[in-house]
């Protein structure tokens, strides 16, 4: 039995595809412990899993109420900040952990890679969306100027490229501090040296939906979404389920488990829906956020596992957060996205090109342009095809054997 640290970083969707890791880990007879954000233990000790709170909870959502969270680029430096807040509380808790024979860890959870230069455990960097790989070839949509930066030559943007990087602007000075006090030799550039450990690095998504690049790092492997969402733990509540069948199919809104500050996406979505007649759930862990007075037509639930609530909907209207669309993926739903910031406008673009569904940005989420795609989602067949052909993808997974022996081969 191996000792396994789990340290995810950020909302439910950065943290739960590390439960789902946990669990299968769990299955192969080893003991796994994770360390994240305090706002997740429940969910974590529901799972089976041992778990570390990190830091307070006020603390966390401090951050997630921050405006700036969802504003292209200052969103991502608001996370790296926090993340590079967050390094030495992660560190302590490593280190109290005793003897680790490797850890798993997303490349915002800096203090893996520093608990891998100090005590030198191995150390898996898992890639939960495609944006995160800069590649050269196939460049991330971040910002829309992106699409013009795409069309360049591979030469010119790999000069580009070669440039200082904002992420080194954002973290790089306080890691470096806290590198030395460690006696642990600074990077002199998180992107360039911290970004992907020379151990492995695991890629979360398929290759369908992001075709792997000869500039991503050659001790990769490339999986699928791993789909948790704690179902197993949480079924739908009685009131959701009498919703869900004393009509036709609902149209499913949820701006995100991280996203406190979505009361005008609601407004928008009761908006459209009440425009075009058709039947809604509202998903939200703070309902306060909806408007009042919605029709008997609309139900606002506080929480409610898609892989489970998606088989009922027509649609599926999200922030394009990839744990949230690869759920919509495998129920074979259209899916309309608002993107705001970090990886949503790439993944986005990338389920425009799988024809399976819409990307708006915020601007253009109107009453009047969402209830004209809600309209164009419910009845083109060409797109409810592709949504289809995409939720036979995710079922045509690759054997699990295969991610946990390539994970095992990576223990001390």
């Amino acid at each position: 039995m191996a000792e396994i640290l789990l340290l995810p970083f950020g909302s439910a969707g950065d943290v739960f595809p590390f439960i789902w890791l946990g669990r299968q880990l769990m299955a192969r007879g080893h003991h796994v412990r994770m360390i994240t954000a305090c706002l997740f233990e429940d969910n974590a000790r529901r799972a089976g899993l041992d778990f570390i709170p990190l830091g307070e909870k006020d603390e966390f959502e401090a951050m997630i109420r921050d405006p700036r969270i969802w504003q292209s680029g200052i969103g991502t430096k608001v996370v790296f900040e926090f993340a590079a807040k967050s390094v030495e509380p992660y560190l302590a808790a490593i280190e109290s952990c005793g003897q680790v024979d490797l850890m798993l860890a997303p490349v915002t959870a800096f203090a893996g890679r520093l608990a891998r230069e100090k005590h030198g455990i191995p150390l898996i960097t898992v890639h939960l969306q495609p944006a995160v790989f800069v590649s050269a070839y196939e460049t991330p949509l971040l910002h829309p100027a992106m699409r013009f930066f795409n069309k360049l030559p591979v030469w010119l943007k790999k000069r580009i490229l070669s440039l200082p990087n904002p992420v080194d602007l954002f973290a790089l000075p306080k890691v470096r501090r806290i590198c030395a006090a460690h006696g642990v030799r600074p990077p002199r550039s998180l992107w360039r040296e911290w970004w992907d450990s020379p151990d492995g690095v695991l890629a979360m998504f398929p290759d369908w939906f992001a075709a792997p690049q000869p500039d991503w790092p050659a001790n990769l492997l490339q999986w699928t979404f791993p789909l948790e969402d704690l179902a197993k733990e949480q079924v739908l509540k009685p009131e959701l389920l009498a919703f869900l069948s004393s009509g036709e199919r609902p149209v499913v809104f949820t701006p995100g488990s991280a996203n406190v500050q979505a009361a005008r996406f609601f407004a928008v979505a009761a908006a459209a829906v009440q425009r075009i007649g058709c039947r809604a759930v509202f998903v939200t862990r703070e309902p306060k956020q909806v408007p009042q007075g919605l029709p008997a037509s609309i139900l606002t639930v506080e929480y409610a596992p898609f892989s489970t609530l998606l088989r009922h909907a027509a649609v599926f209207v999200h922030h394009g957060g990839v744990g949230t669309m690869s759920q919509g993926f495998a129920a074979g739903v259209p899916q309309l996205i608002m993107a705001m910031a970090h990886d949503q406008p790439d993944n986005a673009a990338r389920l425009e090109r799988l024809g399976a569904g819409l990307g708006l940005n915020v601007r253009q989420f109107t009453p009047e342009r969402v209830a004209l795609e809600l309209k164009r989602l419910l009845n083109d067949a060409a797109i409810r095809q592709a949504a289809l052909e995409c939720a036979a993808k995710v079922k045509d997974a690759p054997s699990r054997d295969v991610l946990l022996q390539w994970v095992e081969s990576h223990l001390e």
